[in-house]
């Protein structure tokens, strides 16, 4: 499985992104039966998880420094993980990466993640 990330840039604190992970890969292999998350890496830390939706998307959970800010959601029809950003801080500044866990339900801990993405920046200017 391959995922292709998108959506990162530029932003001024305040502002809003939003993240796209589409996932491809041989044989039609999809990521509907998987759950589905995001984590991040500012340089110097240790990748960290932001936010994870289960394999239908009726469970989602947030790190406790973006509950009420970011809001996961996912296109099963569409192989596709999104991550709405916004009232985004300096501090959310970092790569972020979307990932497959290995289950129905969000990998919440990187040893848990099956497939990752290539990453995409996220800078937001004071």
């Amino acid at each position: 499985v391959q995922l292709q990330a998108s959506g990162g840039g530029l932003v001024q604190t305040g502002g809003s992104l939003r993240l796209s992970c589409g996932a491809s890969g041989a044989s039609g292999r999809t990521i509907s039966n998987n759950g589905l998350g995001w984590f991040r890496q500012a340089p110097g830390k240790e990748r960290e998880f932001v936010a994870g939706i289960s394999w239908k998307g009726g469970t989602t959970n947030y790190a406790d420094s973006v509950k009420g800010r970011f809001t996961i959601s996912r296109d099963n029809a569409k192989n596709t993980v999104f991550l709405q950003m916004d009232s985004l801080k300096p501090e959310d500044t970092a790569v972020y990466y979307c990932a497959v866990s290995r289950s129905a339900m969000a990998a919440s801990r990187p040893e848990y993640v099956n497939y990752w993405g290539q990453g995409t920046q996220v800078t937001v200017s004071s």
